[in-house]
């Protein structure tokens, strides 16, 4: 239980947190990506998405940073990221 406590005192929010969420290549992804984190995130503004693309072009990585305002938020988050099944990894 302490380690919980200790993980919750890391942040203070509202802070910025970078999200990296990589997947493969696939027309739509990114959209898909922004729908997920404007759920969450309503003031997200979707030009500051970075995206880049593997060497060989198989995967596709975006880089949304957001204006976190509580751990929930950000559970939140990453768990509606992670079951998506275009989303390979989040970070």
């Amino acid at each position: 239980m302490e380690t919980a406590a200790v993980a919750e005192t890391l942040l203070e929010f509202p802070c910025a947190f970078p999200l990296k969420i990589m997947g493969r290549t696939h027309d739509g992804f990114a959209q898909t990506v922004l729908d997920v984190v404007l759920r969450h995130v309503p003031d997200f503004d979707s030009a500051s998405m970075e995206m880049r693309a593997s060497r060989l072009g198989n995967y596709i990585s975006l880089t949304c940073t957001i204006n976190a305002s509580s751990r929930g938020q950000l559970d939140a988050l990453y768990r509606e990221l992670s079951s998506n099944p275009q989303v390979v990894m989040v970070l």
